[in-house]
């Protein structure tokens, strides 16, 4: 059967366009006896910071029908334990999946030393800079909300690799196509949209949150149509390579992302729910093409007739 999922993103060749989102691919390990990961495009693991980090207290997560809340912490055993054990891991029992790395930081100079750090070992493709973060040092400013801080920590992550740098912005950016030209600028090669959306869900016969933490990060279908409208901004501002993210749970909710203009789409709380579904959208997804005799689903990238 003729491959027609295949796409070159950044210089790197995925043998289709569907991944596992960051947080809930975890490092691969962990899902192996659950989902073929010889049938996906690739993941994006869950954060990686300089230093180990205990992360949010429980309950870190809830299900609220529509969607699902999560506050996580960014919980990760830090940038060594990844290097030694998780990457490696990856590199040996995962041959051809694109593996990119989610980086987290709490001041400006953290992302350069995870990437630098992460560089040269086996494993990893590309790298995928969380500019949702608090800036510790800006009060808790988002890195992705102050131009400046997002400079930095682009140009410092792009001094310390040659691979692929993609930058995963908020939707709760005021201009999220002008910090996507931020980011072009600054030497990102292709832009994630969308992380989660800030929520709180009440326990109301406790009368207290859902989560240790309080508020958290909304995902799940109701972030679907956000997600796809910044990736319809995003290509408008910038002609860089787009990852989609939020609420896919089907063939038809991917090409909406990739009508709107991703080359990739990455799915999260619907595999949390069915890890087998990604699998079963890779399938749908080339059934789709053949059907409609497209031979090849790059074609479709950004084809939204609208304006």
């Amino acid at each position: 059967m003729t491959n027609r999922l295949a796409v070159e993103v950044a210089g790197l060749n995925f043998r289709n366009p569907v991944l596992l989102a960051a947080g809930t691919a975890a490092y691969g390990r962990e899902l192996a006896e659950l989902v073929r990961l010889d049938a996906l495009g690739g993941i994006v693991t869950k954060a990686v910071s300089p230093e180990p980090r205990a992360g949010a207290p429980a309950p870190r997560v809830a299900d609220f029908g529509e969607g699902m809340i999560n506050a996580v912490g960014l919980a990760n055993p830090g940038v060594e334990q990844v290097a030694a054990t998780e990457l490696p891991w990856l590199a040996r029992n995962a041959p051809g999946l694109r593996v990119i790395v989610n980086v987290v930081g709490n001041v400006t100079q953290d992302f350069a030393k995870v990437v630098e750090r992460l560089d040269a070992v086996a494993g990893a493709d590309a790298f995928e800079l969380n500019v949702s973060c608090p800036n510790v040092k800006a009060g808790g400013l988002e890195f992705g909300a102050n131009d400046e801080s997002l400079r930095e920590v682009v140009a410092g992550a792009r001094a310390s690799t040659r691979r692929p740098l993609f930058v995963k912005l908020s939707p709760t950016l005021a201009d999220i196509g002008r910090a996507a030209a931020v980011a072009v600028e600054a030497g990102a090669e292709a832009i994630t949209v969308v992380n989660t959306f800030p929520g709180l869900v009440i326990d109301t016969a406790a009368r207290r949150p859902a989560l240790g933490f309080g508020s958290g990060g909304v995902s799940g279908g109701g972030l679907r149509p956000i997600g796809v409208l910044a990736t319809w901004r995003v290509r408008r501002a910038v002609r860089v390579p787009i990852l989609g993210v939020g609420g896919i749970e089907t063939a038809d909710h991917a090409l909406q992302y990739i009508m709107a203009g991703a080359s990739l789409i990455a799915i999260g709380t619907a595999a949390l729910r069915d890890p087998r579904l990604p699998e079963r959208v890779v399938r749908d997804l080339q059934r789709w093409c053949e059907r409609e005799g497209i031979a090849s689903v790059a074609e479709v990238t950004g084809s939204l007739a609208w304006q």
